[in-house]
């Protein structure tokens, strides 16, 4: 994927903190991460780019059962993204390190917008 901007005319490759402010959260054995613009202007590029299928790719890790779905919030500039089967039965009963979600958050701040 690649942004272009208009001031340089050229291309760049960012991380996606650089772009926008990310937020996650748990309940049983899913997740969510929401994703606000830093600025109302990336929303179409970062829409274009965001797709389930990309966000799912990127979190392979989580397994093969893992269903990435894409709600649009075009009013605040956001999407979230609702991550099915992500904490391995969740709480208590995952054998994840990180059933809660947290640091994968973070993990996503190195997703790569180009």
């Amino acid at each position: 994927a690649v942004v272009s901007t208009q001031s340089t005319g050229g291309e760049h490759s960012y991380r996606l903190e650089e772009l926008a402010f990310l937020r996650s959260g748990d309940k049983g054995n899913s997740a969510n991460l929401g994703i606000i613009c830093r600025d109302k202007s990336l929303y179409n590029a970062l829409d274009a780019r965001l797709t389930s299928a990309a966000v799912k790719e990127y979190l392979t890790f989580l397994g093969e059962d893992l269903v990435v779905t894409k709600y649009n919030l075009p009013g605040i500039g956001a999407f979230n993204f609702n991550l099915d089967n992500a904490l391995g039965g969740g709480g208590v009963v995952s054998l994840i390190f990180d059933f809660q979600f947290i640091a994968k958050k973070q993990k996503n701040t190195d997703f790569v917008i180009e």
